[in-house]
């Protein structure tokens, strides 16, 4: 059930329902579960690695330097952020090989167990089966940009990694297949049983989940993938080899009251020792970021158990495989490999003579004097205390719809920006902007390297309205990370609202050198420089926001109104440059866009803007229809003064072309009627130029045409194409 995975399956979907349906619940259960397999499974290597100094001086090298190189990168990861993001993909991606490997070494350990030997080729399928089935999760995990900061992406394109994934799920069925058809001509299905169930456990593990990504395109989440529930699984396999192997080893070394508790007691305050107060001493002491610092921890305590793992089980390790893989009846325990008789033989060197000091004193500590006995109590009761505020701590901290229990997590360890974040948020939802602010700001202030969470301080500012600060921690965000494009937009945005339009407009600019295709960006730079004056210049960066939407559609969905308006923005342009022809075309692409999202109000504005340039094209007809189009529209919209300004419009259009002074009266009596309820300059202006032109005309005519308004316009918005075809 443990050792071969036969339980996957069950957890799996146990897995997959919890944490759709009682996320918090099962990230809590979750983590108190690590206390009892995961953090004791890399105990146990430790343990078999150092609890002897035999063993301990045979995998120096990876005991002492690949310990000490990997405690200076955790120092130099506390110092340095950047740095974390590479150990945890490392982490994260190396995870899924170790589960193979192991998967892969207890198929094998089994079929010598019951007496099958793979031939040469039968072995090497299987093994390239196990790497296929490594390359595709992979594949999976590398497929598009990362969701999580901390983990780095190929982005490589779906369309290229989905065939490669599928024809790596096909070998590894057809080579397990293969190889188990193969193997089982020369042994029974019970022989095999164990081995096949690995097989089994590594589809599970692997394949399934790709498949089932391909099929409902939903990605796989590397850290609650690789980290979450094959952790589990892993782990608890692990210790179930582990455990055999120590019992049988401390037989064989004629100690009989070898127990699998106290064993099992000694992992768990181990691993609790690797894990917990190491995050919690540096947090405190150092003021370091907690949530920093314990990614810091995991991943390199899990990149030192993958490379001593990987050291210290081997099948063709004579000592190994005769307590591992001969049978109970034949089992012969073979020579033990002696280094040395104490550390200091087996050890040169100041440093290694140092370290092997350390073995002695642990030695003691182990020991039978009372003294050490006290000491070993005191230290677990400790470090089960210590665990017990870690796990309360995780509880509230998980609590994030509840802000008492969140201020109680960050009273527990206030250098928590993880915490600080979910407090800010969860203020925020109370509408308690002091608190939140309060928590981001203390957030920023733990970890100042971590840009997501300096930009979550910076919005979180400006949405309590706090601009100038805002605009002051986005300088300091682009000061320190010049090629974040939000962060310039943002900048620019917060500097036109201080009245800087110059900075607002270098900071686009910087924003727009950075990435071309940052919309936004070109968007606002393009209302700044019109609003200047700078019309031309405008329209370039208009014409860009145009063809990034247009490659993007996904992305501008519910962007119509202001699509249309840029589009209508750059054919005016054209027009001011005398550029009539690509005027007439953008204009008629905004009147296009208008109807498909039945903005009639900018489809009218489009038909008038649209009747001037054909007018100037010399082709009044269309410019009489494009009026009339246009007037049409106006009548069912309720904005009397763009009607008003459209039908004076259309009465000059007619009198520059031939027809009579009584129709542009009518304009004008009807325009001055649209705008009697909104007095201001365009009233009075239309109705000097109305007076004007009754004067013109007489009283009389003045007179039939007020009586007959209504006609006259009904008359002239179904004028005939000859109305247009005379004019000056």
């Amino acid at each position: 059930m443990v050792g071969c995975g036969a339980w996957s399956a069950p957890l799996l979907l146990l897995a997959l329902f919890a944490s759709n349906t009682h996320a918090q619940a099962w990230t809590v259960g979750f983590y108190f579960v690590a206390l009892l397999f995961n953090y004791p499974h890399f105990m146990a290597t430790v343990y078999r690695a150092y609890h002897t100094h035999t063993e301990f001086a045979k995998y120096r090298v990876f005991t002492v330097h690949i310990a000490l190189l990997l405690i200076a990168a955790g120092v130099v990861a506390h110092l340095w952020y950047p740095l974390l993001p590479w150990i945890f993909t490392l982490y994260i991606c190396w995870s899924p090989w170790h589960y193979t490997g192991q998967n892969f070494g207890l198929l094998l350990m089994f079929a010598k167990r019951s007496g099958i030997s793979p031939t040469t080729l039968e072995r090497r399928a299987l093994r390239l089966a196990f790497v296929a089935s490594f390359v595709m999760l992979m594949l999976s995990f590398h497929t598009g940009a990362s969701n999580n900061p901390l983990i780095f992406s190929l982005n490589l394109p779906a369309g290229v990694t989905a065939p490669a994934r599928g024809a790596l799920a096909v070998f590894f069925i057809l080579a397990v297949v293969w190889a188990f058809s193969s193997l089982l001509r020369r042994t029974t299905w019970r022989a095999a049983f164990p081995s096949l169930l690995l097989a089994l456990t590594q589809f599970l593990w692997f394949l399934l989940p790709a498949i089932l990504e391909l099929v409902t395109r939903r990605d796989v989440p590397q850290t609650g993938y690789s980290s979450g529930i094959l952790a589990v699984l892993h782990s608890t396999q692990y210790l179930w080899i582990t455990s055999y192997y120590q019992r049988k080893e401390a037989r064989a070394a004629g100690d009989a009251n070898w127990k699998f508790s106290t064993y099992l007691l000694t992992l768990i305050a181990g691993g609790i020792a690797l894990f917990i107060p190491g995050p919690w001493i540096v947090s405190r002491l150092f003021h370091a970021d907690f949530a920093a610092s314990f990614l810091t921890f995991t991943a390199l305590v899990n990149i030192h158990h993958f490379i001593l793992d990987g050291a210290l089980w081997k099948l063709r390790d004579t000592r190994i495989a005769s307590f591992l893989v001969n049978s109970e009846s034949r089992q012969s325990p073979g020579p033990s490999l002696h280094i040395a008789d104490s550390p200091a033989d087996a050890l040169s060197g100041p440093l290694s003579r140092f370290l092997a000091g350390i073995v002695s004193k642990l030695r003691w500590f182990a020991g039978p004097d009372s003294v050490a006995r006290a000491l070993r109590i005191g230290a677990v009761v400790l470090l089960f205390t210590v665990a017990a505020v870690d796990q309360l701590h995780f509880y509230l901290a998980n609590r994030i719809d509840r802000l008492e229990s969140l201020r109680r997590a960050a009273l527990l360890n206030p250098e928590d920006s993880s915490v600080q974040l979910r407090l800010a948020h969860a203020a925020e939802a109370v509408g308690n902007r002091t608190t939140q602010i309060a928590a981001l700001r203390r957030a920023a202030h733990i970890n100042p390297d971590d840009q997501n969470v300096q930009e979550s301080f910076a919005r979180g500012l400006i949405e309590s309205g706090n601009t100038r600060e805002a605009y002051a921690q986005y300088r300091e965000i682009t000061a320190r990370w010049p090629r974040d494009v939000d962060a310039l937009v943002n900048q620019g945005l917060l500097a036109l609202q201080l009245d800087n339009s110059g900075e607002a407009v270098d900071d686009w600019q910087r924003a727009i050198a950075v990435d071309p295709e940052q919309s936004h960006a070109q968007l606002y730079l393009a209302q700044l420089l019109e609003h200047r004056g700078q019309v031309q210049v405008a329209a370039r960066h208009y014409r860009a926001y145009l063809q990034l939407a247009a490659a993007h559609p996904a992305e501008h969905l519910h962007d119509a109104s202001s699509l249309l308006a840029v589009q209508l923005k750059v054919a005016d342009a054209d027009v001011a440059a005398n550029h009539n022809e690509e005027a007439r075309g953008e204009y008629l692409a905004g009147i296009r866009l208008a109807q498909s999202n039945r903005d009639a109000a900018l489809e009218s504005l489009a038909l008038v803007h649209l009747a001037d340039v054909q007018e100037k094209l010399a082709t009044p007809v269309d410019a009489l229809r494009s009026y009339q189009r246009a007037l049409q529209l106006d009548a069912s919209l309720a904005d009397p003064r763009s009607a008003a300004a459209d039908w004076l419009n259309y009465g000059q259009f007619l009198r520059r072309h031939g027809q009579s002074e009584e129709l542009l009266l009518a304009c004008l009596l009807h325009a001055q009627e649209l705008l009697s309820a909104t007095p201001g300059d365009e009233l009075i202006a239309v109705a000097q130029a109305r007076t004007e032109s009754e004067t013109h005309l007489g009283r009389a005519t003045a007179a039939r045409i007020r009586s007959t308004l209504n006609s006259e316009l009904q008359t002239m918005l179904s004028l005939p194409a000859s109305a247009a075809s005379t004019g000056k």
